[in-house]
Formats: structure tokens, C-alpha cells, sequence
């Protein structure tokens, strides 16, 4: 009876885009997984859903895999993936669209080659290889959202208007881009950024409060409820199993 696995690369040549590589395998029983909103948008292929370009998530989901199967995605940093996309990421909040619907014949050329790929490492490369060449044709990530992105991971308490002010922008346009380019507001872009840097913290072996202090909550309370807001779980049981 195998086991479960799930593995990140890095992204050579795509580092300016991208976060990671990653690979889901699933077990003999098949595996449900607990997908937290991160901010970021995705490239993934699978063996039961194909080539899918899935946007940012304002809550928690669970994603099956078969026995046996296999997902590959290429997560690209928040506010990264509209230029290669061509399309903003409001219009796949909480969605995902088949490579072919969304590209017509060079998506479903890509999903194909995939496919057929001589395995995983092979995968790997097509895909980050076809997003270095859209790379290469597309305009860089929206400055102001990196901007913004940026602060708010160091301070995601920032209020709207504050970073709005420090970006030398107004409030409205601000919002407007992170919208278009991360899926959501900057208040929820802040609040997701957060539960991220905490569960990262937890990950490493830090406790709940410090973990919760360090990402900037007010305390393990205030992280708790915006866990189960967020992830559909509190903290302790994010990476339960059973979750």
C-alpha cells in the first residue's frame, strides 16, 4: 500500500515568476488534499483533469486525487501569472479553466505534449519552459501590486489607506490593480499573506502564540479565528490528515 507524497522544486529560469515546482502523488486509497489560499495562481496538470490554469482561492477547498494519480503545478507569485495568462485573476477567482478553453490550439498542444511526456521530470520542464517563453513576450509584473504584495507580507495589518498613501497612489487605484492581478483586495491579500506566514512559522516547530505574534495577529485567538475563516480548520488540524 503506497503512500501520499508531495515534493517542490525550483523554478530554474522562471524565479522572477514563480515560486515553486511541485508534484502531488497519491497513495493506493487516493488523497484528498486541503488547498489554503495563498495569493497565488497556478499551472497545474494532472492525469484525471488535464492542463488547467487554476486562480487564487478566497477560501479553502479539498482536491482529490485517484489512486495512484499524479498533479504537477508551477505556482507563480502573487500578481505574477495575469501577464503570463493573459487574463486577469478576478476572472479565475476561485476557478480553474482548461488550458484549451483558455488557449485555444497552443493549450491544448501543451496539454497534449504533457501527456505524453517520458514522466515527471520531463512534465517539469515543459511547462516551465512554456511559461519562460510567454515570459519572454509578456510585460513584467504590475510594479505597484509587487510593491504592495511586498509590504503587506511584512505588515499585513496596514490598513488600506496607509499603503495606498505609501505607495503614492490613490486608494481606489490601488485597490483596482491587486484586484486585477492577485484576484482579491489588498485587505484580504494582507489577511491571506499572514495565515501563510504563520502556518510557515508552525511548520518549522514554532509554537501557536509565537507563531501567531511573529506573522503580526493580535494574539492565538485572533489566529485561530482567521484560520477557520480562511483554511476551514484551526490551526492544529491544517496539516492533519484527516483534516
Amino acid at each position: 500500500m503506497g503512500a501520499s507524497s508531495y515534493v517542490e522544486y525550483e523554478p530554474a529560469g522562471l524565479e522572477r515568476w514563480a515560486e515553486c515546482v511541485w508534484e502531488r502523488r497519491a497513495g493506493a486509497s487516493g488523497e484528498v488534499a486541503r488547498v489554503i489560499p495563498d495569493a497565488c495562481m497556478d499551472l497545474v496538470w494532472s492525469t484525471s483533469a488535464g492542463l488547467t490554469a487554476v486562480g487564487p482561492n478566497t477560501t479553502a477547498f479539498l482536491a482529490a486525487l485517484p489512486a495512484r494519480a499524479s498533479a504537477l503545478g508551477v505556482r507563480l507569485q502573487p500578481g505574477c501569472a495575469p501577464p503570463l495568462f493573459g487574463v486577469s485573476a478576478e476572472a479565475l477567482r476561485d476557478a480553474g479553466l482548461a488550458a484549451a478553453d483558455l488557449w485555444g490550439d497552443e493549450g491544448r498542444r501543451l496539454e497534449e505534449r504533457v501527456a505524453h511526456a517520458p514522466g515527471a521530470r520531463a512534465r517539469r520542464l515543459l511547462l516551465l519552459g512554456w511559461l519562460e517563453e510567454r515570459a519572454r513576450r509578456a510585460r513584467g509584473p504590475d510594479p505597484l501590486v509587487r510593491a504592495a504584495a511586498r509590504s503587506l507580507c511584512l505588515a499585513p495589518e496596514t490598513r488600506v489607506a496607509a499603503l495606498a498613501r505609501d505607495m503614492g497612489v490613490a486608494e481606489r487605484r490601488l485597490r483596482r490593480r491587486v484586484v486585477s492581478q492577485v484576484g482579491y483586495g489588498p485587505k484580504r491579500l494582507g489577511r491571506v499573506l499572514r495565515l501563510r506566514r504563520a502556518l510557515a512559522e508552525i511548520q518549522t516547530g514554532t509554537g501557536l502564540a509565537e507563531a501567531a505574534f511573529g506573522a503580526g495577529y493580535v494574539d492565538q485567538a485572533h489566529f485561530t479565528n482567521d484560520c477557520r475563516d480562511l483554511a476551514g480548520v484551526p490551526p492544529t488540524s491544517v496539516f492533519s490528515k484527516t483534516a
